[in-house]
């Protein structure tokens, strides 16, 4: 029990340092549905122990609140630690330091930021493998399917990333709920005069960092159409989207009060996704398990795409960001054909995307852990 509070108070400490892809509430709902998928099986048993009995849920926020180590390093006493986890934090050290945050993509060393997106082009819509622009050999497609090989003992667990097997699996337990998020995968590039452009096919354009540098506003929303909290569109996708699947609490409610309605909502809502099984969520029978990722990038590129073209782009030119130049502007909601709110559709593309990665995440690491096994946990 103590673990569990030590752990659920990391949690809460460490919201504040992150920038958290999908939030931690996604990330947790995915690791949920695949903790209940897997309860009562030989991977779930593995996955225990690989884990120290720390659960998916708990273990797909570390890949995020590990950058909270980023300013003063691994190593310094007066940050976090994962101390009732004595082994998993000192693998997780080792892995940081192997992996230290960086912009300079000319280093041998890659940041483990990286390892969290890829920003293929949306112009034109392509497959993944289609052009060069926005991957690489450390972009979450690479390294899911790297994370996958130590697991199946194709690369040793004394790899150059310091990727073991316990790390590989709170790696994937955060990495396969990221490549669900459509603009994790999907980014937007411009010219200089803000027309989108093919990166491919002109060298001198500038990245949205997958709607990072875009604020949103959307139809409806107060103080002049912005969001309160002037959103990006990549943290709208994140956070907001997100949050209109749980119960939308008064601010006035008391922390605490609003912290176990949540947390209750979001149980919930993954028990009802781990036992409902979602459409379109296997992969084909011949396809390699290493190479899912690569698939489930080319499946979300279109929604990634639907995501801009329901969006007219406003303002938009250069910024100079630390080392680089992005594109910066505004992303104003269009009118859709459909007559659906973008906040309404992305709430259900949100909804469909977590569901299919809790299963997703659970049927990997079964065929991870056990290559030789074909089927999906069983059905509860």
């Amino acid at each position: 029990m103590k673990k569990r509070i030590a752990m659920a108070l990391a949690v809460t400490f460490l919201v504040a340092y992150n920038s958290l892809a999908y939030g931690p509430i996604g990330h947790q709902i995915v690791g949920a549905i695949a903790d209940e998928r897997l309860a009562n099986t030989s991977t779930g048993q593995q996955v225990d122990a690989l884990l120290d009995r720390i659960t998916l849920e708990k273990a797909a926020v570390m890949a995020d609140e590990i950058k909270g180590w980023d300013k003063r390093g691994a190593d310094d006493p007066r940050i976090f630690h994962y101390s009732a986890h004595p082994k998993i934090d000192t693998q997780l050290r080792d892995f940081w330091r192997a992996n230290q945050p960086t912009h300079d993509t000319n280093l041998a060393m890659p940041s483990h930021h990286w390892f969290h997106y890829a920003d293929v082009p949306l112009v034109p819509v392509q497959r993944y493998a289609d052009g060069k622009a926005g991957r690489s050999k450390w972009d979450v497609v690479h390294m899911i399917s790297y994370c996958v090989e130590v697991l199946r003992r194709n690369l040793p667990e004394d790899n150059e990333r310091k990727i073991s097997k316990p790390i590989a699996v709170i790696l994937l337990a955060h990495y396969v709920g990221d490549i669900h998020q459509p603009l994790h995968v999907g980014a937007e590039y411009f010219d200089r005069q803000g027309h989108v452009v093919d990166p491919d096919h002109n060298e001198s354009t500038l990245p949205d960092e997958g709607g990072n540098t875009l604020t949103l506003r959307l139809n409806g929303d107060p103080l002049g159409g912005h969001l309160s909290h002037s959103r990006s569109l990549h943290g709208f996708w994140d956070l907001d989207a997100v949050n209109t699947l749980l119960p939308q609490l008064p601010e006035t409610m008391p922390k605490p009060k609003r912290r176990a309605l949540t947390d209750s909502a979001k149980k919930a809502l993954a028990h009802e996704m781990a036992t409902h099984e979602p459409k379109n969520w296997r992969m084909r029978a011949n396809l390699d398990v290493k190479n899912y990722a690569e698939a489930w990038a080319d499946e979300i590129m279109p929604i990634a795409r639907e995501a801009h073209e329901r969006l007219a782009f406003k303002d938009v030119r250069p910024l100079q960001q630390e080392d680089r130049i992005v594109a910066t502007g505004e992303a104003d909601e269009n009118a859709a054909p459909d007559h659906v709110a973008y906040r309404d559709w992305s709430a259900n593309i949100v909804r469909n995307e977590l569901h299919r990665a809790g299963w997703r995440l659970a049927d990997l690491l079964e065929k991870s852990l056990t290559p030789t096994t074909t089927s999906p946990a069983p059905s509860k």
